[in-house]
């Protein structure tokens, strides 16, 4: 039997918006709390696995094209993007969806490839400014 895609065993490779980079990433429902993984070279990132839901019923309610923005965590996110609300306060999680302590960022550059992949958005692959909305 096949590996389900978006195991570690089976990772989605994926492409930043841009295009520039390729990187990895699957669904592991097993770690505490449960991850979205991120491979990107040697480094690994960790999302809240509840944020591809989360993000797809926010740009629901947003109802149009929204900014990405991504920003290491040490640089501030701008106001009115998908990165500023993946930090945000008034998000479901309230804050970061990363969970690695200084690679909390990109969630911008990340997040949103998946959400493409599971059909559940539009994501623009511009070389800068990219945009995503929910399908």
């Amino acid at each position: 039997m096949a590996a389900e895609e978006g195991t570690k065993e089976k990772p989605w490779k994926l492409k930043t918006p841009p295009g520039t980079s390729e990187f990895e990433a699957y669904k592991d429902a097993s770690a505490n709390p449960p991850a979205l993984v991120v491979q990107v070279g040697s480094t690994q990132l960790r999302y809240h696995l509840r944020c591809i839901e989360d993000l797809h019923a926010m740009l629901k309610a947003h109802g149009e094209w929204m900014p990405l923005g991504s920003a290491d965590e040490q640089k501030p996110a701008a106001d009115g993007t998908v990165e500023a609300w993946g930090r945000s306060t008034k998000n479901p999680v309230g804050g970061w969806y990363g969970l690695k302590k200084g690679l909390r960022g990109r969630f911008g550059m990340y997040v949103p490839p998946v959400l493409k992949k599971l059909g559940l958005a539009d994501v623009e692959a511009n070389p800068r400014n990219n945009r995503m909305k929910a399908t």
